[in-house]
Parts: C-alpha cells; structure tokens; sequence
C-alpha cells in the first residue's frame, strides 16, 4: 500500500497501516484511530504517538512527523522535548480550567458555570482535553462540534463559542499562537452549516419566539397584575416597563440602581452580547422600586426564597400560569419574556421612534461598529422617552376590560355562548 489518503484513514479496518517514513495509523479493534511514528536514535528504535484520529487530521501528522524527524537528525529526543514542552504548556482541560477559575466570579450565578463545565466535559474533554493547548487546529474543533452540529445545533454552538474563548485565552497567556481554530466568523462559517438556518428549517420555514401577547392586550393585563399583592409580580411588572430579558430583571440588584439619574446599568457580565446595558426608568418602573422590600444580607431586587438568591424564573412563570396563560393556558400560551416582543411590536406600529432607538431598548448588536458608537452616544434621552411612552402606554388598562376580558374567558371555557 502507497501512502494513506485521507479517507482510508477514516474508513480502514482494524490493524496498523504504514504511511511511509515511519508514520503508522494504528486501527483497534473498537475502531479507535491514532497515529504513531517509528524513528531509530543512536540505535535504537524509539515509539512516539502523534494524537487520534480524526483530532488529528492526516496532514497534521505528516506534519508532526516531519518536525519529529528533523529532531532525530539533530540528535534530540522527539518524546522527551515534547515531554519538555508539556511541561510548561497545559492541556486543553487544564487551559479551559484556568479559564473557568478566571472568569467564574464575573457569571451570573452558578448555574451558568456549571453548564460551561459540563458541555466541556461531554463533548470537548474526550476529544482534545489530553491535546496541548498549543497543537489545536481545525480539525481537532471540527472533530468536536461535527457529530452534534446537525443534533444538537445550540449546544454545539455554544460549546464552539467555548472552546474559541478557551483558546484566545490560551493565546494571551502564550501557550499558543494568535489564530484561533475555533473562531466562527471568517472561518468556520465556512466549513458549518449555519445554526440560524439550520433552526429555521426544523421549525417548518420559520424561527420560533417566546410565546408574545399582543400589545394591545398589555394595559389591561397590567390592571389584572398590579392588583397582585407579590414579589412575582412586581418582578414581571418591572420586566415589561423595561423589555429586559427575564435573566436580567431577575438577577438585579440594588446596586446597580441608580434613582436619582433614573437608570439601571446592567453590567456586561449579565447580559447576552457581553456588553454593559444602561436602562432608562420610566415612572412607573422607579414605583416599583419603592414597593419593593428590602432584605438585610441580599442585593437582589427581587428576593427569593434561598438565602442571598434572587426569585426564580419557574415563579414569574407559576403567577402568569395562575392568570390563565402559558403553555395549555385558556387566555393564551404567553410567557413573561414574550412581552419583548410586545414592546418591539408596540414600538413599531405605535410609536413614532425610529427603529434603531427600540433596537437599542432590547440591547441588540448593531452590527456597524460606527453606528453603534454613534447609538451610544446619542440614544438614551430617546429611549427614557420611549420607555416613559411604553409605561404610559401600559397603564392606561382599565378595571371594566378586566373584567370583559375574564369574561370572555370564562365562556370560551365553560362552552357557554
């Protein structure tokens, strides 16, 4: 047999199959592939693995068996200078710890640590956790992301954004160069089916969104909810007259409000895109505040039950099940973070703002870095003004639709008509 091409790497039988100069694959039983190169040093034969297959693609390996010999011709060791190199230059898991132990106190809150834990430790570890940080390549993160990019689309993308950090992380400690393999834009966009589309044809053509009411429906869902008497709701009441995610309004703590410039900053830490988020508080919004109680020993705008914890999300969602809503709810399957869409929804077939101003309300990217920094600067007074506009709005429910709306309800279930 000639050299190996790259799909009989793939596909061979068990055994072991040369590659000419020394490079062997190495074929289990189990169909476990790995390289290894056979070199003579002062007489004697010398045995040193060059990573798994697919990790290490077939011309990664040439590579790595060039490098090996050239050091054989110069009298070194291949295995004890890689054993040198190892020494000062971690492993993908040891890197990806020390990452964790570096950014674990700005996440939110554990859960969010944990998860970075465990999808590491599911779909990374076993492929490229014993790899140098330094001789990732491509091949090694599409080996990683490959066999759950089609599955399990949003995992794998999220552990693909993982491991891109790992590695720049990796980078600025300079355990490893400055290009980083699992980088998605420019790279491997090109080499990956994108997730966006890949959603879209599993939802029939169309993305699917959190379950929105109709705006129209707010300012009487608004009298029904302010004439409940807790914390549950207050929280969904401050969520909407600010069209934050549920995250963000959950998770807030006093400390970030400021009442008497009427804002609330969100540090980058909290919020999707990583980047500080300063929300204007209408009237309405600062109400809440002075409503809410005060717990010695716990920031949190929005108390829980655990000690030092703020309310659950499962808690804004149990109230709107007790009003009729969700998931199987008579009055509508809605969810407290739909009502984003009710804010986008309302400010344009409503208000006279232009887009951009409502894009910057709900913190989303703008993509052209001179345009974001010319809505930094300029877009706040117009969106205190939107969001006083949105509360307005809001509150100019009455008691009487209230009861017409429950109504209705109630003879859509009971069959009556």
């Amino acid at each position: 047999m000639g050299k190996l091409t790259a799909r009989q790497a793939a596909t061979l039988a068990p055994g072991k199959y040369n590659d000419g100069a020394g490079l062997w694959l190495a074929v289990s039983k189990t169909g476990a592939r790995k390289w290894v190169l056979r070199v003579v040093l002062r007489g004697k034969r010398r045995e040193m693995g060059l990573g798994a297959f697919p990790g290490t693609s077939l011309m990664e390996a040439r590579a790595k068996a060039v490098r090996a010999r050239s050091q054989v011709a110069e009298g070194i060791d291949p295995v004890e200078a890689r054993h040198r190199v190892e020494a000062t230059v971690p492993t993908f898991t040891m890197a990806a710890a020390a990452y964790i132990r570096s950014r674990r106190h700005e996440w939110a809150n554990r859960k969010h640590a944990r998860q970075w834990v465990s999808t590491l430790k599911c779909y990374a570890r076993p492929v490229i956790g014993p790899e140098p940080v330094d001789a990732i390549g491509t091949e090694h993160v599409l080996a990683v992301l490959k066999p759950i990019w089609l599955s399990k689309t949003e995992t794998a993308k999220r552990v693909q954004g993982r491991i891109e950090n790992i590695l720049d992380f990796a980078a600025a400690r300079q355990w490893r160069g400055p290009v980083n393999p699992a980088r998605w834009r420019g790279h491997l966009d090109k080499l990956l089916s994108s997730p966006t589309k890949l959603k879209r044809q599993r939802n029939g053509g169309t993305t699917r969104h959190h379950p929105a009411m109709p705006y129209t429906l707010a300012p009487d869902f608004m009298v029904e909810l302010r004439a409940r008497d807790s914390v549950s709701a207050l929280a969904i009441e401050f969520l909407i007259l600010t069209a934050t995610r549920t995250g963000e309004a959950l998770g807030a703590t006093w400390s970030e409000i400021d009442p008497d410039a009427r804002v609330w900053t969100i540090p980058a830490a909290r919020m999707k895109a990583g980047r500080e988020h300063r929300v204007p508080l209408s009237a309405a919004a600062l109400e809440v505040l002075e409503r809410l109680p005060r717990v010695a020993g716990n920031d949190h705008l929005f108390v829980g039950a655990r000690h030092g914890r703020p309310l659950s999300n499962m808690a804004l969602l149990q109230l709107m099940r007790g009003m009729g809503y969700g998931v199987g709810g008579e009055r509508g399957d809605y969810v407290p973070h739909g009502f984003r869409s009710s804010f986008r929804d309302w400010a344009g077939e409503v208000s006279a703002f232009p887009a951009n101003v409502a894009e910057a309300a709900l913190a989303h990217v703008i993509g052209d870095k001179t345009e974001a920094a010319y809505a930094r600067g300029t877009l706040f007074a117009k969106r205190a003004r939107m969001m006083q506009e949105w509360a307005d709005w809001c509150g100019k429910g009455t008691e009487d639709n209230v009861r017409a709306i429950r109504g209705t309800a109630q003879d859509d279930v009971s069959g009556s008509g």
